[in-house]
């Protein structure tokens, strides 16, 4: 402790910690300089300086007029890293999911309400895994071994399906229908096995991060915002717990799957009793299983106020346990001989889809009525949809759910099937489902051309005022029409909530739709418009077949998609881009979404300025641009008050109230960030009217303008200048320190941090 006091007392250094945003960069352009060093962290996630730079703080002491000291904190490897990541592209749903869970509205005293909240998306986020799993078993059971394998056409076009078919293989050991059941049911039980690999490893690598740990002080006020909690970025316990209900959920839909089949066929006149009771008791045994998943995924959320290091071992080892038993008591009992049992029709998924489509949508009902009581509560006039903005992401991850698991199984229909008149096909349900895609992009083309409109407008209003700010240049026509474009493009981003509210408000009806129409006819939409109207039978027809092309589409650019991300490193690194926005929140609602890359990332930047701070009682400014500046905040939410008065903030094309406070009100809305504002040394916020994703922070009162730097001007000259002899580009989101006020902006909050060192706690 000398040591550090007697170094701290004579260096006075600055310190520059720049955080990157979304898709990632390399140290070497982040320090501008190609020789850099890696004084911390891993191939994962490290810090880097440059190599002049690499004893900064035992060297020679440092003028504090000086310029800081750069380091990188590069943490791209968290979200694009090797090419098991181009597996994430199944987990999409589940990630949309999770988003859902933050999107509440801000509700101080209403506990039980935000309980409520978090409990419905947990509900939510179990039927899509048992969505997945069914679609699954709908491809590996129903289509391929009772359909194809027990018709004669079918099973001669696949040869490799012969052992499996009654004519084909003389009436071979595996070509009875319970037997092709269990053997098929390998495959879901296969994924799920997938899943529980992906998630435990993730799970060890970033929830078992440990946070910084620090006692509680009495002038902290986290109320403000959950992200000061010590125990926000820990989630281990709960991911521990949700992953053994969903692999137990999994497990559970595939027994429910095999067995039901055989039950059905043992309930019939004169079946043998003793099947058809232990059919009945292996059936009560599955949905017993079930309501124990459900009041597990019903317990008690996560625990921020703490660390929370315990684990519910039991839970965590025997759920799915007992879950794999209950599979293989009914894989056997599938397979048991039944003389004159034959595979007819369609196993029962219309019902199974229909229950789950149903189910999802009075959840996301029931959490838009929850919403709107939290949002009337404290009302935030920014606040995306009026608070409505998670359960129509929601209702968005549902939608992608039915899209992907409809999409299989008219894929693997098509292909199994050729001529299309030798098996039943897919569940009605899935069919209806498709044929609302049609009218949904209707509606997204009409929204589209209203997105078009509206820039045209912008664009126009832009021309003038773009003569407004380069006074004295002379005018060309294209330069102008260039910038005011790049401007009201920028501004489309705030029109966002409009677009997710007419998406999700349209999928919801035509998903209740497809519901009520599979449900009362049990037809596809050809069949059970025939005999009707000529308009009505032709758009029928029409709808069901582009539908059917569209998913088909959609299905084959998923997956050339994720085989191109699989072999590209660069498809991939686009990939991460995707994860980068949607996976920076942790894993509350769904065990199985891409992992959280802040539970990483938040305690590295909060180790590293703590460190710095109290070993060398320097000055440290923390630069985060994009989604590195909302790093940078949830870092220093982490740090105690003493350290935090340490750091000043500088952000530039930041998202923090543009994306994250309308979208996220609870964590980071005005309070949140007028409570950052207040707690740092201080802070400045640059954006330019070109950017789409950054913006201002747009705080009340006097803080407003002490955070928020005038817009940048962008592009920096109009025409050709001595100063720019060639056209400056329009910049955008990009090349913020291109720009003269970054360092001015820079200087300034360094010389705002008092260059003495805080006496000793």
């Amino acid at each position: 402790m000398e040591r550090a006091q007697e170094r701290a007392s004579t260096t006075g250094s600055a310190l520059e910690l720049l955080v990157h945003g979304v898709g990632g960069t390399t140290p070497e352009k982040m320090l501008d300089d190609p020789r850099t060093v890696r004084i911390t962290g891993d191939d994962t996630a490290a810090v880097f300086r440059r190599a002049e730079d690499v004893d900064a703080e035992t060297g020679r002491p440092k003028d504090p007029r000086q310029e800081p000291v750069p380091e990188a904190y590069v943490w791209c490897n968290l979200t694009s890293g090797n090419s098991s990541r181009a597996l994430w592209l199944l987990l999409l749903p589940f990630m949309v999911v999770n988003l859902a869970h933050w999107m509440r509205p801000a509700a101080r005293g209403r506990t039980r309400t935000v309980r409520l909240y978090g409990l419905l998306v947990r509900l939510a986020a179990l039927t899509l895994t048992v969505l997945l799993v069914a679609a699954v078993c709908e491809v590996a059971l129903d289509l391929t071994a009772w359909q194809c394998a027990g018709t004669r056409a079918c099973a001669d076009r696949h040869s490799w399906l012969g052992f499996l078919s009654p004519t084909v293989s003389d009436g071979g050991w595996w070509s009875g229908p319970g037997r092709r059941l269990a053997l098929a049911a390998l495959l879901p039980a296969a994924l799920t096995c997938l899943l529980w690999y992906l998630s435990h490893r993730t799970w060890n690598a970033y929830e078992s991060q440990q946070p910084l740990t620090r006692p509680a002080e009495h002038d902290e006020d986290t109320a403000r915002t959950a992200l000061g909690r010590p125990g926000f970025w820990y989630g281990r316990r709960l991911v521990a717990r949700l992953r053994a209900a969903h692999t137990a959920a999994a497990l559970l839909t595939i027994a429910a799957a095999v067995a039901s089949a055989a039950a059905r066929f043992d309930r019939r006149a004169g079946g043998p009793a003793p099947l058809d009771t232990l059919g009945l008791l292996l059936l009560a045994a599955i949905a017993a299983g079930a309501a124990v998943v459900v009041g597990v995924v019903c317990r008690r959320g996560r625990s921020e106020n703490r660390l929370d290091r315990e684990l519910d071992e039991r839970l965590v080892r025997r759920l799915p346990l007992a879950a794999l038993v209950l599979l293989l008591l009914s894989l056997v009992y599938a397979g048991w001989d039944r003389p004159g049992w034959e595979s007819r029709g369609r196993l029962p998924g219309d019902t199974t889809f229909g229950g789950i489509a149903l189910a999802q949508g009075l959840i996301v009902i029931v959490m838009a009525v929850v919403a709107q009581v939290l949002h009337r509560t404290h009302p935030d006039p920014r606040a995306a949809m009026r608070g409505l903005g998670g359960p129509a992401v929601a209702m968005l991850a549902c939608a992608l759910g039915g899209v992907m698991s409809g999409g299989v199984s008219q894929r693997v229909a098509d292909w199994l099937d050729g001529t299309g008149a030798s098996i039943p096909g897919p569940p009605v349900l899935l069919t209806w489902q498709a044929s609302v895609i049609p009218p949904l992009l209707v509606v997204l083309l009409v929204l589209g051309g209203w997105l078009g409109r509206r820039a045209w407008l912008l664009r126009r209003a832009e021309l003038t005022a773009i003569d407004t700010d380069y006074p004295d240049e002379p005018k060309d026509r294209a330069r102008t029409r260039s910038i005011a474009t790049a401007r009201a493009l920028a501004t489309l981003t705030d029109r966002a909530p409009r677009i997710l509210a007419v998406t999700s408000a349209t999928t919801l009806l035509l998903g209740a739709g497809a519901l009520v129409g599979a449900m009362t006819t049990e037809q596809v939409p050809a069949e059970a418009a025939g005999g009707s109207y000529a308009f009505l039978q032709g758009a029928a027809d029409t709808a069901q077949a582009l539908g059917s092309w569209l998913i088909g589409f959609g299905f084959i650019l998923f997956v050339t998609w994720g085989r191109r991300a699989y072999k590209d490193p660069s498809a991939r690194r686009t990939i991460g881009i995707l994860w980068d926005v949607g996976t920076f929140w942790p894993r509350a609602a769904h065990p199985f979404a891409p992992p959280c890359y802040a539970e990483r990332a938040v305690p590295d930047l909060t180790w590293r300025m703590a460190t710095w701070t109290r070993a060398t009682g320097g000055r440290l400014v923390i630069s985060g641009h994009s989604q590195g500046s909302v790093l940078a905040a949830a870092a220093a939410w982490q740090l105690t008050p003493a350290d935090r008065r340490r750091v000043a903030l500088l952000t530039y094309g930041s998202p923090l109230e543009r994306l994250y406070g309308r979208w996220f009100p609870a964590h980071f809305g005005p309070a949140a960030l007028s409570a950052l504002h207040h707690d740092v040394a201080c802070w400045r916020n640059l954006y330019r009217p070109t950017d789409p994703i950054g913006g201002p922070m747009r705080l009340s009162g006097a803080c407003g303008p002490e955070v928020d730097h005038e817009p940048l001007r962008d592009p920096l000259a109009y025409g050709r200048t001595d100063r720019h002899p060639l056209p400056a580009p329009i910049l955008g989101h990009s090349d913020y320190q291109a720009d003269p006020a970054f360092a001015e902006e820079r200087a300034k909050l360094l010389a705002r941090l008092r260059p003495d060192v805080p006496a000793q706690r």
